[in-house]
């Protein structure tokens, strides 16, 4: 490693120390290694352009993001939630259930945990609130810890960025999602259940049989959206970019023209911020690239690839040291810049000792979405006290045990890679 790369870390490091937004000190760090090696700045630019004018796949992030804040914005959410309290909200913990489903639903429309918690889940802290039977730091809790499932289940921005840096198939990355999501789900349902039993939560009013048929209907086109998406891309009607397009007008005409609940002046503001959501991750994603170019340059990846197969480390040993060390930068680093800036220095040590490479990204995928909600800076515990108010210690006191859950399920899920792998051979994956 030379000194320039060395300097390199060491900006980093102390740049994102000092509070600079880590897009920023990726950026800057990265000019420091060009400018000390005596290189032009000029490549940092075409490395960037580059790489972004080349990833077409890139594209289904922003289209992804309007899609969610459409679904937020209009009335849709609100029909899935009522839809959601039919079916499950008569049982014993039953809100708590409640808000894990929806979370399964809504992930199968918005592929982010962060629209996830701070839309959807948002009304329903104000609904196990005001139910009675329920603390508003529980309440919190396990909307911050349901919000984890959304990036897992298609569609998902984390995996478009992981297909980016690894050239794996997006679509079986989508289908390697499916069943560790709805198995994470049953988890939280199951940890729900156990707490609730424990606390002796109170149990709502069910909702009449009689009344299931008419909320289904109500709530059927939106249920329709992940069908769309998984059709549209495994019957080889779109590629995966033009499913993310797909989405978003099929949000937009069910909000707008079916349920009629969007505006012109609501529609320009989804616009506006979605614009600024995807200027932050197209800013992570540009430094990536040039700190992967020099991470590359240095001969990094393929140095450690060697390395460790010199040691002979066995692939399990190598996933469950790589999966503690994601969930410990978990602890202290954004999703994003985990996937785009460390994943890819393991990427050539997966392939030389034979890992599957759409295994490795889902359980990573998983991993740092459950690094969300690990204190002390787990994004989605910020993002619910932002919008509710709740005190960050009554949050993180409540989510300890959904934590160690999830934690649980992750080491199955490295443990036994069918898991994962299921639904994608099913569909012609050979990995």
């Amino acid at each position: 490693m030379s000194l320039e790369f060395t300097l390199c870390l060491i900006s980093l490091f102390l740049f994102a120390g000092i509070g600079m937004p880590v897009a920023y000190a990726i950026l800057l760090a990265s000019l420091v290694y060009l400018f000390l090696g005596g290189q032009s700045i000029g490549i940092a630019g075409k490395t960037l352009m580059d790489g972004v004018y080349q990833s077409f796949i890139l594209l289904a992030v922003p289209l992804f993001i309007v899609a969610a804040n459409i679904m937020n914005a209009g009335t849709i959410s609100d029909r899935l939630l009522r839809f959601c309290v039919g079916l499950v909200g008569r049982f014993k913990g039953g809100m708590g259930h409640v808000n894990v489903v929806a979370s399964l639903i809504f992930s199968g429309m918005s592929g982010s945990a962060v629209a996830d918690a701070a839309g959807i889940g948002k009304v329903i802290i104000d609904m196990m609130v005001k139910s009675g039977h329920y603390t508003r730091g529980y309440a919190a809790a396990i909307t911050a810890a349901s919000a984890v499932i959304g990036p897992i289940i298609p569609p998902s921005i984390p995996m478009v960025l992981y297909a980016l840096v690894s050239n794996e198939s997006i679509g079986y990355l989508f289908l390697g999602g499916i069943v560790p999501g709805l198995f994470l789900g049953s988890v939280l349902m199951g940890m729900n259940w156990f707490i609730a039993h424990r606390r002796d939560f109170g149990t709502e009013d069910p909702v009449p049989v009689r009344d299931l048929p008419a909320l289904t209907v109500n709530a059927f086109p939106a249920l329709l959206m992940p069908a769309i998406l998984l059709y549209g891309i495994y019957g080889g009607v779109t590629t995966p970019t033009e499913a993310a397009a797909v989405a978003a007008f099929y949000a937009l005409i069910l909000a707008a023209v079916f349920y009629r609940a969007l505006s012109l002046g609501a529609f320009y503001h989804i616009l506006v911020e979605s614009a600024r959501s995807s200027a932050a991750v197209g800013l992570v994603i540009g430094g990536a690239l040039i700190l992967n170019f020099i991470v590359a340059s240095e001969n990094i990846p393929s140095m450690m690839a060697a390395a460790m197969v010199d040691l002979n480390i066995s692939p399990l040993a190598f996933l469950l040291g790589v999966n503690l060390l994601i969930l410990l930068l978990g602890c202290v680093l954004d999703a994003t810049t985990i996937i785009l800036v460390i994943l890819p220095l393991f990427i050539p040590t997966c392939r030389e000792l034979g890992i599957d490479l759409v295994h490795f990204g889902v359980v990573a995928v998983v991993n740092c979405m459950v690094g969300l909600i690990t204190p002390p800076y787990g994004i989605l515990l910020f993002v619910i006290n932002a919008v509710t108010r709740i005190p960050l210690a009554e949050i993180i006191r409540e989510v300890l045990p959904f934590l160690a859950v999830l934690v649980m399920a992750l080491l199955v899920l490295i443990l036994v890679p069918d898991l994962v792998l299921f639904l994608p051979r099913m569909l012609g994956y050979q990995g």
